[in-house]
């Protein structure tokens, strides 16, 4: 069965068959009306059917998948009922956030997420003490079923998440290994943003007579001002920096389609003083850590990605996106630039096109049903301002959630210690093995200096200015 997620009144939770301690902790979440892909695929998925969901990344689609694995939960039992499959690691951090924020209605659930980049040894011994769902990458999932550490053959739930970019990344063969170890009767829940020929041929050979539920990837024109400027191929790197100039937006992400590109783009942006960083899929993990938490943190203004190093990446309040090339995907263009314009924001998507990218623009028309709105390069004038400089830097504390460092210590620090005001300090974010702190750029190495000479929850820390 095929259906389109309904685009009227939104429904709320409480008209779901949930437990009354979970319909609380949606309430005290702040969860009270469905988005369309949760209204569509929870009243099927908790009657434990499988699911195909084509569904961008915030459209809600954790808790789509989320209540239903943790609804069949058994709590007392601590094995494996359900494991989510997801490209990328910051997408698994994400997805195991949102599923232990659901669980608090429940009594002692473990989440734990596995994946590649770190040592396993610390993933293996997290999981001898038991586990009742698992969020990780193919990679890393499938190593820790060949140590034995990982055993999947209890499982009533099998997520895979963004099941589109696991194939792009090339992760088929490992998903079809993860699979054959599941149990034939657990339920299969595939989320996906675009629905090439590889995921139809993935669900057919393990799923259940799925139901299908997609959400319209549509942008009012409103919300998103989409304007297309016709440059040559060569000139795309000096027509980046004039957009920029023009338009001034605080935080840009600049899609291209290959990482050379990317790679490119970002030293031309560099060399002309802007702070821009790249990334895409052969970054250290440490390095994309870096990046991405200077992107989302405003310490940085402008990320140049390919489209599968961006996934995961979820940045609430993003002024503008800039396609360098367009896609020849047009399902992939309007998730591009779905990212700009979320929630009551406006947004701004600029994209760059050479004669030779005019038949992607044509495919882009129809599915959006609508003309582009060309303009001419010529208007683009610098605004008054100067440098874009972004408002905050990044400090590294050596020391994470293994050293048992939490944000609230190194708040505590920088303004009960230090006595910086709360304004000065902005995101700050907890990895396993690095604490990153942003902080008002006038102060950041002064506080760099006090960190490395003060204590952190009372003890002396190593700090460094990214």
């Amino acid at each position: 069965m095929n259906s389109t997620a309904p685009t009227g009144a939104a429904a709320t939770f409480s008209v779901l068959p949930l437990q009354p301690a979970m319909q609380d902790n949606l309430q005290q979440l702040g969860y009270l009306q469905m988005t369309p892909i949760q209204a569509a695929s929870l009243p099927l998925t908790l009657q434990g059917k499988d699911l195909i969901a084509q569904a961008s990344t915030g459209s809600g689609k954790t808790v789509a998948f989320g209540l239903p694995l943790l609804d069949k939960l058994n709590p007392r039992w601590f094995g494996i009922q359900a494991l989510v499959l997801c490209p990328t690691r910051e997408l698994a951090d994400q997805v195991a956030t949102e599923i232990r924020r659901l669980a608090r209605a429940q009594d002692n659930i473990k989440v734990v997420t596995v994946y590649g980049g770190v040592p396993s040894r610390n993933q293996i011994a997290t999981l001898e003490n038991g586990a009742h769902v698992v969020v990780g990458t193919p990679g890393r999932v499938m190593d820790l079923m060949e140590r034995g550490a990982l055993d999947i053959g209890q499982l009533k739930t099998l997520v895979l998440d963004e099941a589109d970019r696991m194939l792009d990344m090339g992760f088929l063969a490992d998903i079809e290994t993860v699979v054959r170890q599941c149990p034939a009767d657990r339920q299969t829940l595939l989320f996906s943003a675009t629905y090439p020929d590889g995921i139809a041929k993935l669900a057919a050979r393990f799923m259940r007579q799925p139901e299908m539920v997609k959400v319209a990837a549509q942008h009012s024109a409103g919300k998103i001002e989409q304007r297309w400027y016709e440059v040559e191929s060569g000139q795309k790197a000096a027509a980046v920096a004039q957009l920029l100039l023009h338009f001034r937006p605080e935080s840009t992400l600049i899609f291209a389609n290959t990482k050379q590109q990317v790679r490119a783009i970002a030293s031309a942006l560099q060399a002309q003083g802007f702070s821009a960083l790249a990334l895409y899929g052969e970054l250290e993990q440490r390095e994309r850590d870096e990046v991405l938490v200077q992107f989302a943190n405003r310490s940085c203004s402008v990320l140049v990605a390919t489209d599968v190093a961006a996934r995961g990446l979820d940045i609430a309040d993003l002024p503008a996106v800039i396609n360098v090339d367009v896609t020849p995907d047009a399902e992939v263009h309007i998730h591009r630039i779905g990212r700009t314009g979320r929630g009551d924001a406006e947004g701004l998507a600029l994209n760059l096109v050479s004669m030779d990218e005019m038949g992607s623009v044509g495919r882009i028309e129809q599915l959006q049903g609508r003309a582009s709105t060309f303009h001419p390069l010529a208007e683009l004038k610098p605004a008054p301002g100067g440098e874009l400089v972004p408002p905050m830097s990044t400090i590294q504390i050596v020391g994470g959630r293994k050293e048992k460092i939490r944000a609230g210590d190194v708040m505590g620090a920088m303004c009960a210690d230090f006595g910086y005001a709360r304004e000065q300090v902005g995101k700050i974010s907890v990895n396993d093995f690095s604490t990153y702190v942003a902080v008002d750029r006038a102060i950041a190495s002064e506080a760099c200096a006090r960190l490395n000479a003060g204590r952190v929850k009372g003890k002396s820390v190593r700090a460094r200015l990214l």
